[in-house]
């Protein structure tokens, strides 16, 4: 163990002295512009850790990221219910074409949003249509409209927000009457399926969402700071978030306030143990080091220290074609609007390495959280890399960002 600490810090050091790197030049602008506080990223290629650094910004309020810096991960709790998704397949608990009121009762008689107002759908919503973002339902926000269109500040989420849910059953049965935006299965909108996926789970198996996680993915990988609540301690590790927010600038802050600095609020999950309303999109918090062995699974196609978590054939299917890319008249939500991919179950692929404009291999996959934590897969080049920090506002451009200094060194 010791030779590992000593390997890892070794990489760091020799990095730090050769600014011309170009990831320790993207980590390193990404303070100096102020995009993020303090961030840490690492590069697994070949079963070896190629590149592991932490950029601490030193400026009042930020905290020195270590092993033991806790991260809300928001959407990057996605991947880990995909996954949890395909597990329960594997295990011939569920069939992605049921419908979704087979587990959840209250999904049997869905209304959808039309030209002349509110109707009964006609289609059934599918397990499937959760999966691929083709459900009809979005983000709301507190008054009900579409967050992504009329956002506002954080904490007026009107269902992914544990303080105002205690468990999924009331979630699910909230959200049940909720008009879709359109018929299910006809469109791509990004929004809470996975934490509505949590509540499929929960059904199937007769166990609780976080229990069924800990016992078929967090165990098995030694994730063991993943998890959808805070301890007093636990609390005091978690990255203060850097908020950069400029008066006027849809859609992430259309308010004519400038904020900047950082923060420990602007939460709109309480990570309290006794609430039971684990969302499976949103809700999860992380370490660095937990994110890496989740990260190590998916490029050993499945494997983890000679065990198999997940089946190669579910990678397959995760990352299938399930939605055309942007641009596409047909899907006019799409999210993100970024060119060369298409979408998974909730994973961006990529389709034209070309267009998309970061020399990644086709069939690289991943995707990103709201507070800038960003990870991706390249199965090609048995390579993956993960980004954390904490800060606002969100940009998938990190990410990219990320992938293009990382292709210009491996």
């Amino acid at each position: 163990m010791k030779k590992i600490y000593l390997l890892l810090t070794l990489i760091s050091l020799s990095l730090s002295c050769h600014d011309e790197n170009p990831i320790v030049k993207f980590q390193k602008e990404l303070i100096t512009n102020e995009i993020t506080g303090s961030n840490i990223a690492a590069v697994f290629q070949d079963d070896s850790l190629v590149y592991k650094h932490v950029m601490n910004s030193g400026k009042m309020g930020d905290m020195d990221i270590t092993d033991e810096t806790i991260f809300p991960i928001w959407s990057m709790s996605k991947p880990i219910t995909t996954v949890a998704m395909m597990i329960l397949k594997e295990q011939g608990l569920v069939d992605f074409q049921d419908p979704v009121y087979k587990y959840i009762p209250s999904f049997e008689n869905l209304k959808c949003k039309g030209p002349q107002g509110v109707y009964p759908c006609n289609n059934t919503m599918k397990v499937i249509d959760l999966l691929t973002h083709r459900s009809g339902y979005t983000y709301y926000n507190e008054d009900g409209e579409l967050k992504f269109i009329n956002p506002q500040l954080a904490g007026q989420s009107k269902y992914s927000s544990s303080y105002r849910f205690n468990n999924l059953d009331d979630f699910a049965v909230a959200v049940s009457n909720q008009p879709l935006e359109f018929e299910p299965g006809s469109m791509y909108i990004y929004g809470i399926n996975q934490a509505i996926l949590g509540k499929v789970i929960e059904s199937a198996t007769g166990v609780s969402f976080y229990e069924y996680l800990k016992k078929n993915i967090f165990d098995k990988l030694g994730m063991n700071n993943t998890k959808f609540y805070l301890t007093k301690q636990e609390r005091l590790k978690v990255q203060p978030l850097f908020v950069n927010f400029v008066a006027n600038t849809p859609p992430w802050n259309p308010t004519d306030l400038n904020l900047k600095g950082f923060t420990r609020l602007l939460d709109e999950m309480s990570y309290d143990k006794d609430n039971k309303a684990h969302f499976g999109g949103e809700g999860l918090v992380s370490t660095f080091p937990d994110y890496m062995k989740f990260c190590n699974m998916l490029v050993n196609d499945g494997i983890y220290n000679g065990e198999r978590i997940l089946s190669e054939e579910s990678i397959d299917i995760m990352t299938s074609k399930y939605t055309e890319g942007y641009p596409n008249k047909n899907e006019p939500f799409l999210f993100p609007d970024q060119i060369g991919s298409y979408f998974g179950f909730t994973f961006y692929v990529i389709e034209d390495s070309e267009i998309e404009g970061t020399n990644s291999s086709i069939g690289t996959y991943g995707w990103s959280g709201y507070h800038n934590t960003h990870f991706w897969i390249n199965p090609e080049k048995k390579r993956y890399g993960l980004f954390m920090s904490r800060s606002r506002e969100f940009s998938f451009d990190i990410g990219k960002d990320f992938r293009i200094a990382v292709n210009s060194v491996y």
